[in-house]
């Protein structure tokens, strides 16, 4: 062998060991400020879990500090390669993609017989605006539409930061509207029967929707019947509520993390990371607004045992009127829904709410059913306790499956054949 094309092999032996341990490291580190609580299920696989997202999440650090890509192109790559995979059509469904109005669906029609018109239900994706796809909760609607005889429609709305606030919502509001308006004709689906929801940052865009809709209701158009939201985001406000305090290093979603997702959904491109730090201490929020977010967003709102794992209230923010016009849009209620006024609320139709124990936006969630329970709305709530914020995305997933994700969608089902 030539010493020349030697040297070269050994070379790049030596830098592909040399960025491996690079990555081993710095997977270590992390896996060091992490906290899987025993009364998570399966811990073990979660451990795993997370060691596989947080390599994906700093082998994309690195290549988009090198220049080769944006850390986001690199996990949607990877996310759509190795985790995210299509079957085909199980007996009793048909599915079929098309376009409403610009966005991309994919539409699960249940063959069942059906006695008159089906209820359908539009589907919104998680990913922190930033990530997933109609691919990424295919299994999931292919589920809610056998188990419930709902005709499902799952949206593909554009991504940040590529596409900012309020592009996602605007395209979301598109696909319902013309489902709604061909539903009969199309698909045999009484309009007057067809829910929204979602899961994560999904659920605030469902949420976000039933406020929006109800705002322009004028007596003429069909709203959505119900509202289905599974551990929903709900607000940007405050990122120390207890569930925030409690779970700040639970697999898969960190509290550090939250920050970044809302800046790259309301800024775009020009969402600043370094911002993170400042709205987790609350230097965001106007003094004129405190008060009333205290009320909402007060700690005593919660349920006695969701404060039994520890709370210390945080030191007061001073005020930054900088960083606050940098995110002012997203202490608006199509943000942050759970901040809408009492006027806003008090339209909501009946709402699903599913939270998890262990899960930094639990709380988000249950302070929503209180401001709708305060206004005597119909909401159906139900509570995980071995949960984690993401697992309806693990159901059916071969060995990344957890069995506690087909209990969140049967909860999800059981509302569903009520509507």
């Amino acid at each position: 062998m030539d010493i020349g094309i030697a040297i070269l092999i050994i070379g790049c032996a030596a830098l592909v060991a040399a960025f491996l341990l690079l990555v081993i490291g710095l997977v270590y580190s992390e896996l060091m400020n992490s906290h899987i609580p025993p009364g998570v299920e399966n811990t073990g696989k979660l451990h795993a879990v997370h060691i596989l997202f947080v390599g994906m999440a700093i082998v994309g650090r690195i290549l988009h500090r090198l220049g080769i890509c944006h850390q986001v192109t690199f996990i949607r790559w990877f996310v759509s390669c190795f985790l995210t995979r299509t079957n085909p059509s199980p007996p009793g469904l048909r599915i079929k993609d098309l376009i409403f109005s610009a966005a991309p669906v994919r539409i699960y029609e249940p063959t069942t017989v059906c006695d008159g018109l089906r209820r359908g239900l539009v589907y919104f994706h998680g990913g922190g605006w930033i990530l997933g796809s109609i691919d990424s909760v295919d299994e999931v609607c292919r589920y809610i539409a056998l188990k419930s005889s709902t005709t499902v429609v799952s949206v593909g709305y554009r991504l940040a930061p590529e596409h900012k606030y309020p592009s996602q919502l605007n395209e979301c509001e598109d696909a319902t509207r013309h489902f709604l308006s061909v539903a009969v004709e199309d698909f045999g689906v009484d309009p007057s029967r067809v829910a929204v929801g979602g899961d994560s940052t999904g659920a605030n865009l469902a949420a976000a929707l039933c406020q929006r809709l109800a705002k322009q209701d004028n007596g003429h158009v069909v709203l959505p019947c119900a509202q289905v939201l599974v551990y929903p985001v709900l607000q940007m406000a405050d990122f120390n509520l207890p569930s925030y305090q409690q779970n700040h290093a639970v697999p898969i979603l960190y509290r550090a993390r939250m920050p970044f997702y809302f800046l790259q959904y309301i800024n775009g491109l020009n969402g600043d990371p370094s911002l993170g730090q400042d709205l987790l201490d609350g230097y965001h929020v106007p003094n004129e607004l405190k008060p009333r977010y205290t009320t909402w967003l007060s700690p005593s709102n919660l349920p006695q045992e969701c404060l039994s794992r520890g709370y210390v209230e945080p030191p007061k923010a001073e005020y930054d009127g900088a960083l606050y016009h940098t995110i002012k849009e997203g202490l608006e209620h199509e943000v942050s829904p759970l901040l809408a006024e009492d006027d806003v609320i008090e339209k909501a139709p009946p709402t699903f709410i599913l939270t998890c124990e262990y899960d930094v936006v639990r709380d988000d969630g249950i302070l929503f059913r209180k401001r709708l329970l305060d206004l005597n709305k119909e909401v159906t709530w139900k509570h995980m306790a071995n949960g984690f914020h993401g697992m309806i995305n693990f159901y059916n997933h071969g060995w990344l499956s957890f069995p506690a994700a087909t209990h969140v969608l049967d909860l999800t089902v059981d509302f569903l054949v009520t509507l």
